[in-house]
């Protein structure tokens, strides 16, 4: 499949009309359409439901609506197909600290391993890859444990990458990451998306998201705006939703959200 081909596909769509969590309705009448081969970045204030969303697009909450993916409705998926398509990068995640940075990566390839299966040749390379796109093939025989947050997260990261999905799903990928790192998050994801990998990302960083090839702007559970992060209309619901308090300014090509003080 040739890249005008991807772009023309829908990787991921939903038509929610709630979203509750412990007897809340955090999300309302959410309508979105995905693109394949292309980057979205949701953005918003906090409590916006951004996360929310997302867990609700990987199947991780129960949702009042309809959830297709590949043009096919998600709960059709067998388990383990969909964990073949859709690799998960939560917030925050725990557990498995005992487990060495190899082995949590190791994981990764769970979808593609028959039940108690070794890994074998192609799960391999898939994880050495991984962990070298993230620079953390060189602490692999250490445990999780022991690990910085910013190391940590390059490790998590790495698990998902190495499920080699057509669709990869980060929650705040960004957190603890230094900018360097940051800069090499945004490089791995522009390589994913040149190679046909829909990314879809929640991000705090406003100037990370305006790199993005889509924005979703969210305020109060709902979607405010999607759209292209230069667009007019995608600064002024920024704009909206962060109660006017940022400067958006072109820097050499590149548009930046500053903090406006007053």
């Amino acid at each position: 499949m040739n890249s005008d081909e991807t772009l023309l596909m829908t990787a991921l769509s939903c038509s929610l009309r709630r979203v509750e969590l412990q007897g809340h309705e955090i999300l309302h009448d959410v309508a979105l359409e995905f693109p394949a081969g292309r980057w979205t970045a949701i953005v918003g204030p906090n409590g916006a439901g951004k996360s929310t969303l997302l867990r609700a697009l990987a199947g991780l909450l129960p949702a009042d609506g309809r959830l297709d993916l590949q043009g096919r409705p998600l709960r059709d998926w067998p388990a383990k197909e969909r964990a073949r398509t859709i690799a998960w990068l939560g917030q925050n995640e725990s557990g498995a600290d005992d487990l060495t940075a190899l082995d949590v990566v190791l994981l990764g390839r769970l979808p593609h391993q028959a039940w108690l299966a070794a890994p074998d040749e192609a799960d391999r390379l898939a994880v050495r890859t991984a962990m070298e796109q993230t620079q953390c093939w060189s602490w692999r025989t250490r445990r999780l444990s022991t690990l910085s947050g910013g190391e940590r997260q390059r490790v998590l990261l790495a698990r998902a990458l190495a499920v080699q999905a057509p669709l990869l799903l980060m929650d705040e990928p960004l957190a603890h990451l230094d900018p360097p790192h940051q800069g090499d998050w945004i490089g791995i994801v522009r390589r994913l998306v040149a190679d046909g990998t829909t990314v879809v990302s929640v991000l705090h960083e406003l100037n990370v998201a305006l790199r993005a090839d889509e924005l979703v702007v969210m305020a109060n559970g709902r979607v405010q705006h999607h759209g292209a992060p230069d667009s007019p209309a995608t600064h002024a619901a920024l704009q909206k939703v962060f109660d006017q308090r940022l400067t958006l300014l072109k820097i050499e090509s590149q548009w930046l959200a500053l903090p406006r003080i007053d």
